[in-house]
C-alpha cells in the first residue's frame, strides 16, 4: 500500500471518528452510513462508531477579530456588560410582570463570543445559582457546545427574561417586549458573528415574526440592527423541548442546525 493511500486511509479514519464523538456527545445514537452489501442494515452504524471513541478535547475557539486585525477589548466589554446588568437591577423591568425569582440571571461566558446562545427564561435552578442553562437543559446545552467543538466559556449564554417566570411559564408577549432592550444591548456589546435562539420566544422576539419552529428553523435569518450590520441567526428547538420529546427526529433537526452554525465559523463538521 502506497504512502499516499495510507495518509488518505487515516484521514478518513480521524473524520469518522470526529462525526461518531459529537454525534454521541450531542445524544445522537447514529451515524449515517452508505449501504454495500445486502446483508448491511442502512441503520447499522460503522465499526468505528461502536469502537470505543477517544476522547476530543474541544479546541478554544478563536477570539473575535476586528478591523485592523488586534483582538477585541474583552475587559471594556465586560466593563460594559456589568454597567447593562447594573442598570437592570436599577429599573427592575421585572417588577412590571409577576415573576417568582431570587436571583437575577443576567448571563455569561466570553463578553467577546462569535456564538451567542439566547434562550427564553431561567429555571429553578438559575434561580437558585444566577446562572443560565445550568439544570437539565442547561446540562444537554453544554453537550451540544461540545459536540460543536467548543466550550461553554467561549460562547456566550442568556435569555430573553432575566427572571424566573412562575411555575417556568413561557414568556408572554409582553414581558419578551419589556426585557427586549437589555437583550438587544447585550447582543450589540458581546456582537457575535452568529445567534443560535432556543425555542420560540427567543426566536419570534429576535426575528420579530410569528412564525413556528418548523418553519423557522433550518434556514439562516437575521437580527436587525439600526446602523450595524446584521447578525446571522439560527433558531432551533430549546434543549428543554428536546427533553420532553427526545426522538431521533427533533435530534437530527438540531443537529443539522447546529452543524450549519459550525459551517458559519468555519468550524469543521
Amino acid at each position: 500500500m502506497s504512502v499516499s493511500t495510507q495518509t488518505d486511509l487515516a484521514r478518513a479514519r480521524r473524520l469518522v471518528i470526529q462525526h461518531a464523538e459529537t454525534a454521541r456527545l450531542l445524544g445522537v445514537g447514529f451515524v449515517p452510513v452508505r449501504v454495500e452489501a445486502p446483508a448491511k442494515q442502512a441503520s447499522d452504524p460503522p465499526e468505528e462508531a461502536r469502537a470505543a471513541v477517544p476522547h476530543v478535547e474541544p479546541a478554544p475557539i478563536a477570539a473575535a477579530p476586528v478591523a485592523g486585525g488586534e483582538q477585541r477589548d474583552r475587559a471594556e466589554a465586560q466593563r460594559r456588560l456589568d454597567e447593562l446588568r447594573e442598570r437592570y437591577e436599577r429599573d427592575a423591568p421585572h417588577s412590571k410582570f409577576v415573576t417568582d425569582h431570587t436571583n437575577i440571571v443576567f448571563g455569561e461566558g466570553d463578553p467577546c463570543a462569535r456564538l451567542m446562545f439566547i434562550g427564553e427564561a431561567p429555571g429553578a435552578e438559575e434561580d437558585r445559582t444566577g446562572r443560565p442553562f445550568v439544570g437539565k437543559a442547561g446540562q444537554l446545552l453544554d453537550k451540544m457546545i461540545a459536540a460543536m467543538k467548543m466550550r461553554r466559556e467561549d460562547v456566550y449564554i442568556c435569555n430573553v427574561l432575566k427572571t424566573r417566570p412562575p411555575g417556568n411559564a413561557t414568556p408572554t408577549v409582553e414581558e419578551a417586549r419589556i426585557c427586549a432592550p437589555y437583550l438587544f444591548e447585550q447582543i450589540d456589546i458581546v456582537d457575535p458573528e452568529v445567534i443560535v435562539t432556543l425555542g420560540l420566544p427567543a426566536s419570534r422576539l429576535i426575528l420579530d415574526r410569528e412564525d413556528s419552529m418548523g418553519n423557522m428553523r433550518g434556514r439562516w435569518h437575521e437580527f436587525v440592527r439600526l446602523g450595524r450590520a446584521p447578525i446571522p441567526v439560527m433558531p432551533t428547538y430549546h434543549p428543554a423541548y428536546l427533553l420532553r420529546s427526545y426522538t431521533e427526529e427533533n435530534r437530527k433537526k438540531v443537529w443539522s442546525d447546529l452543524r450549519l452554525v459550525m459551517d458559519r465559523l468555519g468550524r469543521a463538521t
